[in-house]
């Protein structure tokens, strides 16, 4: 299970406050008491998705999908600073997840810790 704080989520919503998708993906993250597992299953639903696994392998199988796209360098490092403006709108428009899901994927990479996250592809 993957926590998130009162403060991280003020923090997202501070970050993200343009978007209302993010803003809705955070009341669903509130409502599940910070869990993001939780809330992004239920997200998930709620866009007519079927998670078919545990909802931590189906967080963590979701982020390791956007990897390549959220390692990238100036992604990166936008995130390791706290922006996530610019990394929710690129998540939210690609075809990769549904717009709604793009901040339990954020938060949950975050928590995780960018650089710990993305150091599969460091080796390249």
């Amino acid at each position: 299970m993957t926590l998130v704080t009162a403060q991280e989520i003020a923090q997202f919503r501070s970050e993200l406050a343009t978007y209302p998708e993010a803003l809705k993906a955070l009341d669903v993250i509130e409502d599940c008491e910070g869990d993001l597992e939780d809330a992004a299953i239920a997200l998930a639903i709620a866009a007519g998705q079927q998670p078919q696994r545990d909802n931590a392998e189906w967080l963590d199988a979701l982020a390791r999908k956007c990897r390549a796209v959220i390692c990238q360098k100036e992604f990166r490092e936008d995130l390791l600073k706290g922006n996530y403006s610019l990394m929710f709108r690129y998540l939210a428009e690609t075809p990769l997840l549904p717009a709604i899901l793009a901040t339990p994927v954020l938060m949950y990479v975050v928590r995780q810790g960018v650089n710990i996250f993305c150091e599969p592809l460091d080796h390249f």
